[in-house]
């Protein structure tokens, strides 16, 4: 059975509240999903209904065709971090790790090999109670990589991390990925999620809003716009709106026009003597995009400060 995370049709009510509204989508193997949405989205309640931990009304969620409470010895099928300090502060590392492998029949040699492939084999030996959030999430990862299995699921795995530790699980998501394993990660940095994810479930109000490769959904944000970069910023605005474009400004010398094709922008700003030194195609950041989708999706939202 091919490594895959299937969502179909999950509705899920707490009270008077719609957690899950229809939820569907696959993840598939070979590659880093991205699950992002707004706060209250369903992202959690849709993790925890594929692990079992809470029950769907309706609908169904299935790893690799089975659902999660008809896997024997689950480790070996999906391996989740879901929480980083859900673990027992006055244990190591190790002996976390060993708990977990011995329930399910696995010995202390795959411990020992997942701290090595998270970078914590010399604070085995450490209690995890100790530990920085950053370690935390590592030592959840390696606890998730346990059974080796081939669906992953991640809940903002970057959270705490320094620098290093960023670029680490980016590689080492990518890596996972090319062994052929369907990897899932839940998490709110667009910026990391746009060096890491291939596709994207973009999820709101309790339902798919977008479901796409992160290379199909960036050329759609981009589409028709173009960035200009000029030292008369204020000259270049009125002269392009004079001649039917819309104009963003989103930097001190940097501006973003749609409605008008490059050549059309460089002849109305070379007419009327205003100076630029880029006109160049429009390249949309993942959160560019991610908010355009989102925008009608968001349960809080503050106020402009305009």
């Amino acid at each position: 059975m091919e490594a895959t995370i299937e969502v179909a049709g999950l509705r899920k009510r707490f009270g008077a509240a719609q957690a899950l509204d229809g939820m569907t989508f696959t993840v598939r193997p070979g590659q880093v999903t991205g699950f992002v949405g707004p706060n209250g989205a369903g992202k959690s309640t849709t993790m925890r209904v594929v692990l079992g931990l809470d029950r769907a009304d309706s609908g169904h969620a299935l790893i690799s065709g089975t659902p999660y409470r008809g896997l024997r010895n689950p480790l070996s099928h999906v391996g989740a971090l879901l929480d980083a300090s859900a673990l027992q502060p006055g244990r190591t590392a190790r002996n976390h790790l060993l708990w977990l492998a011995h329930s399910q029949g696995l010995g202390g040699r795959r411990a020992d090999e997942v701290l090595r492939q998270v970078g914590l084999e010399e604070v085995a030996r450490r209690r995890a109670g100790g530990f920085s959030l950053g370690m935390r999430q590592r030592l959840g990862i390696a606890a998730a990589l346990l059974g080796d299995p081939p669906v992953l699921m991640l809940d903002e795995p970057f959270n705490g991390l320094d620098p290093e530790g960023i670029v680490w699980i980016r590689g080492f998501l990518r890596s996972l990925a090319r062994e052929g394993r369907a990897v899932l990660v839940s998490s709110h940095l667009m910026s990391e999620l746009q060096d890491t994810a291939d596709h994207l479930v973009v999820v709101g109000r309790g339902r798919v809003v977008a479901d796409t490769a992160v290379a199909d959904l960036l050329a759609t944000a981009a589409a028709g716009r173009v960035t200009l970069r000029t030292s008369a910023r204020a000259d270049a605005m009125t002269v392009l709106a004079r001649a039917g474009a819309t104009v963003a400004a989103t930097d001190r010398d940097v501006l973003t026009v749609s409605g008008l094709p490059a050549e059309r922008i460089v002849a109305s700003l070379s007419e009327h003597a205003v100076p630029f030194s880029e006109v160049s195609a429009h390249r949309a950041s993942l959160e560019e995009a991610y908010m355009e989708l989102t925008r009608d999706a968001v349960e809080f939202r503050s106020e402009d400060p305009r």
